[in-house]
């Protein structure tokens, strides 16, 4: 008897989380539990868009080229692919994110557009 009321009726089993089964009984994967917890931490560090402010500049690259950069939204409190989805849909232009150093690129200067994106969503910006 390794519970603290085993034995009595207050012995309530453990159950599990996905199941809903007793824990004797469970048949979910350790992967499934995994991937659970994993997607239960995710949404834990998500944050409003209110309470993050995101920095947007123009880099001149080689060859003349220009490229909007959007800085100060991280990879952990953010879907960053998501928001270059909707940014690349607003400015009609390609991009990427480069999750280390949180930062979603756009080709081309599309300082304004991004900004008032961005605005619209929730997200104050500089």
């Amino acid at each position: 008897m390794t519970r603290l009321f085993a034995g009595t009726p207050f012995d309530i089993p453990p159950q599990c989380d996905l199941c809903g089964k007793p824990e004797t009984d469970c048949v979910c994967t350790d992967q499934q539990k995994a991937e659970v917890e994993a997607k239960r931490q995710r949404d834990a560090d998500r944050q409003e868009p209110s309470q993050q402010t995101a920095r947007v500049s123009v880099q001149k690259r080689k060859g003349g080229r220009q490229a909007t950069v959007v800085e100060g939204l991280t990879s952990k409190a953010n879907d960053l692919p998501e928001l270059l989805t909707r940014l690349q849909a607003g400015c009609g232009a390609g991009g990427t994110v480069k999750a280390k150093e949180d930062l979603i690129e756009l080709q081309g200067d599309h300082r304004d557009k991004v900004m008032q994106t961005l605005r619209d969503i929730g997200y104050k910006t500089k």
